[in-house]
């Protein structure tokens, strides 16, 4: 018989294009999900996929369920939003902040998304105001922070949206441009170009630098991304970035990314909300949709 869980798997399965990616984003182990894909196979009689390609080659059997599933599975999530409404839960305010200065490319479509379907509930992200968004999370001054530095506070939970590879973007002229990857001490002798935060808050340093004791030749601050490769692309130093959010100028070409170490560095973003807040439907279909849109959007990125 056929499952919504079988679809969802088929539609991770094209999005993730491999059986480990699939397993992670539908939280199952791989041998879990070949089962249970095996199992769908022999009840209809029909191999979905063919095995040991990459990305996966759906068959036609398959190619029709994934057509069943982008017609049913939509219409599945509207009749949950539908039915959490008429039970009185649309209510509700969220005001967010982010620790983030990339994260508008998935964060705006997941808006957008969601204002269409809880036109009840007051989404905004104010700005002008000279506070530590988690502390006013706690507060109850904000209702949600995107971030990658989470703090033990009292009432307030993490929720992991996924996880994503640091990259050090540098020029293509630049001695580390045919790399693999740097050390902490090829970096001392770099102008490294951040963001305008706090150096405890980046992941180059607290991962990376840090631990190894290494600090660069000098800092300097950028407040926007297309600032920072437009330095970087001249010459006039090198910045660690996430690897989505380096995605479209290592495709036009206009930089170089280069790992962080020989395993690289890896980190967390998590959506922070209060504990009051985590069973509301629309924070649970906020955060739902931010993970789709994130997956759909994003290259490079892996679940948490």
């Amino acid at each position: 018989m056929l499952e919504l869980r079988h679809l969802r798997t088929l539609v991770a399965l094209r999005d993730a294009g491999s059986l480990v990616e699939a397993a992670e984003r539908v939280h199952l182990t791989q041998s879990a999900l070949s089962h249970q894909i095996k199992d769908l196979e022999e009840r209809l009689g029909n191999p979905l996929f063919l095995r040991k390609t990459r990305p996966v080659e759906f068959t036609r059997a398959g190619q029709r369920l994934l057509a069943l599933a982008e017609q049913v599975l939509p219409q599945v999530r509207m009749a949950e939003r539908d039915l959490a409404r008429l039970a009185g839960n649309e209510q509700g305010r969220l005001h967010m902040a982010i620790e983030c200065h990339s994260c508008f490319q998935w964060l705006m479509p997941t808006i957008d998304h969601f204002r269409d379907h809880w036109p009840e509930v007051e989404v905004d992200i104010p700005s002008g105001h000279n506070f530590d968004p988690l502390p006013a999370l706690a507060r109850e001054q904000l209702d949600l922070v995107i971030t990658a530095d989470p703090q033990p506070l009292p009432g307030v939970f993490y929720e992991p949206l996924f996880r994503y590879q640091g990259l050090l973007a540098v020029a293509k002229q630049h001695p580390f441009a045919e790399r693999p990857y740097v050390l902490p001490q090829d970096l001392a002798e770099e102008t490294l170009i951040i963001y305008p935060v706090e150096q405890g808050r980046l992941d180059v340093f607290t991962q990376f630098l840090d631990p190894a004791g290494v600090k660069p030749k000098e800092v300097r601050t950028a407040e926007l991304t297309i600032m920072m490769m437009q330095l970087v692309a001249s010459g006039r130093g090198v910045c660690a970035l996430p690897n989505w959010a380096l995605t479209e100028y290592l495709e036009r070409d206009y930089v170089r990314g280069v790992a962080l170490g020989d395993g690289g560095v890896w980190s967390t973003l998590f959506a922070a909300i209060r504990e009051e807040n985590r069973d509301a439907p629309w924070m649970e279909d906020f955060l739902r949709t931010a993970r789709e849109t994130s997956f759909a959007v994003l290259e490079g990125i892996k679940p948490a």
